[in-house]
C-alpha cells in the first residue's frame, strides 16, 4: 500500500464512519478496486480498518472532550469517591452507566465471533450490499414512526441497552455502527441530533477495545512501512471524522436521515450490478 492510498483510505474512512452508510463497506469495496485485500490472508485488512478506526476515535475524544471529562469526573465521583444512589446520581454519572451498558452486547458478541468477523464472509460484497440495502430500509422506517421529542436527558437504561444492541449489528458489514445506533436511537423516540451524540458517545469503548486489539494482533506481521501507512491513514481519519462529526449533527438538526438511506440503496444496487458485470468479485 503506498502512503498516497493509505491517505485516500483514511479520509474515507473518517467521513463514512460517522455519517450512516458503513464505513468498513465503504472501504472493502474500495480496497477490492484497489487490488488491497488479500483472499489468503483477509484478516490483515479486517486490522487495518480496525486500526484506523483509532483516528476517528481521536475525532471523537477531540471533538465531545467536555462531555467525556464530565462524564468520567462525575462517574466516578459519585460511584467510587462521594457513592450515591443510582437514582440520586447526576446526568453525567448516568450516562457514564448507559454507555458502559450500551457497550456490553458488542463486546460480548465481537469477542464471541471474532474469527467469523476477521474472516472472508465479512469481506463478501454480496453481504454488504445485503446490508446497506435493508438497514437503509429500516432506518427509513425508523424515520416514518419516530417521534424525535427526547433529548439526552431522557435517556434510560433500557434505551442505552437497546441502542447497544444495535450497534453489534454493526460487526455485520454494510450495516455502520453510526446508522444502526441512529436508527435505534430514533426508534426509542430521540431527535435525530441526541441520537448522533449518543451514538458517538457509545462509540468510544467499542473503537478503543476493536482497535488496539487489532493493532496487537497485528504487529507481528507489520513492517516499518506497514506502520507508517497506518500513521498516515490513522491521522487523515482524524481530521476527515472529526468534521464529519460537525457537519452531521449541525445537519441532523433541520434535516431527515433519508438522503443517507437513498445512497445506501443506491450503492447496494450498484454493488449488485458491479457483480453481475463481472467488474468487481464478491
Amino acid at each position: 500500500m503506498s502512503y498516497l492510498e493509505a491517505l485516500f483510505l483514511g479520509i474515507v474512512q473518517g467521513l463514512t464512519e460517522f455519517l450512516p452508510i458503513s464505513s468498513t463497506g465503504h472501504l472493502t469495496i474500495i480496497g477490492k478496486l484497489m487490488g488491497l485485500i488479500s483472499a489468503e490472508n483477509p484478516e490483515r485488512w479486517t486490522s487495518f480498518i480496525a486500526v484506523i478506526q483509532l483516528g476517528t476515535l481521536l475525532a471523537i475524544i477531540i471533538y465531545f472532550w467536555k462531555d467525556l471529562w464530565n462524564i468520567f469526573i462525575t462517574f466516578l465521583k459519585e460511584n467510587l469517591l462521594e457513592r450515591k444512589k443510582y437514582s440520586e446520581q447526576d446526568m453525567n454519572s448516568k450516562m457514564g452507566w448507559f454507555i458502559i451498558l450500551g457497550s456490553i452486547p458488542v463486546a460480548i458478541i465481537g469477542l464471541g465471533f471474532k474469527d467469523a468477523i476477521e474472516g472472508a464472509f465479512t469481506k463478501n460484497l454480496y453481504v454488504i450490499a445485503t446490508s446497506l440495502i435493508v438497514l437503509g430500509l429500516i432506518l427509513a422506517f425508523a424515520e416514518r414512526v419516530g417521534k424525535f421529542k427526547r433529548e439526552m436527558k431522557d435517556i434510560t437504561w433500557k434505551d442505552s441497552l437497546l441502542i447497544g444492541f444495535a450497534q453489534s449489528l454493526a460487526l455485520i458489514p454494510g450495516s455502520s455502527r453510526s446508522g444502526t445506533t441512529i436508527t435505534a436511537g430514533i426508534f426509542v423516540g430521540l431527535k435525530r441530533e441526541t441520537a448522533a451524540r449518543f451514538s458517538f458517545l457509545l462509540s468510544v469503548p467499542a473503537i478503543l477495545g476493536s482497535g488496539l486489539l487489532e493493532f496487537y494482533s497485528s504487529l507481528e506481521y507489520i513492517q516499518t512501512d506497514g506502520l507508517i501507512t497506518l500513521a498516515i491513514a490513522t491521522i487523515a481519519s482524524a481530521v476527515s471524522g472529526y468534521i464529519t462529526i460537525a457537519f452531521l449533527l449541525s445537519y441532523l438538526k433541520k434535516h431527515s436521515t433519508m438522503v443517507f438511506v437513498y445512497y445506501r440503496v443506491f450503492i447496494g444496487i450498484a454493488i449488485f450490478i458491479l457483480i453481475g458485470l463481472n467488474i468487481i468479485s464478491a
